[in-house]
């Protein structure tokens, strides 16, 4: 009969308890890699998923002379005007008194918000609540002698 139950799944003795781990190798010199996921486009009814070709391109590896022809030139267009867009805000400036208007804008006190008194909340400090406490035994004592009277 064997026994299974501590199995470790080929990397050992599994009766040892599980004290032995596998070797890890001293140099792993796999290259770390960027694992792409493709956008998708809408075109109405139909989804276009971007070229490997541009993803290429996109990344350095091709020149955009072997990706502008054909279905893929609209999406170099595209990619370019994107790069274009983004280096125009990159270099664009703010003018220096821009900060202190948005300062000067904002409120200096915090909105109130207006709740009916029935929604707030209700808090009875213990000054208040041995007020309280003493009203009511002083109540209950002037309507216990108005009754007995």
């Amino acid at each position: 009969m064997v026994d299974d139950l501590h199995h470790d799944g080929g990397l050992g003795n599994a009766r040892d308890g599980g004290s032995r781990r596998p070797e890890k190798p001293a140099h792993d010199h796999r290259p770390l890699t960027d694992r792409e996921v493709p956008i998708k486009q809408d075109f109405g009814n139909e989804t276009r998923v971007l070229a490997p070709a541009i993803h290429a391109w996109l990344d350095g590896e091709l020149p955009e002379a072997s990706v502008r022809r054909g279905e893929t030139s609209k999406d170099v267009e595209f990619w370019r005007m994107i790069g274009a867009e983004a280096e125009r805000r990159r270099t664009s400036r703010m003018p220096l008194d821009l900060e202190s208007r948005i300062m000067e804008a904002l409120p200096h006190t915090l909105p109130v918000e207006i709740t009916p008194w029935f929604r707030r909340e209700f808090v009875i400090t213990p000054g208040k609540a041995v007020a309280l406490g003493g009203g009511l035994v002083v109540a209950t004592a002037v309507a216990t002698a108005l009754l007995m009277l």
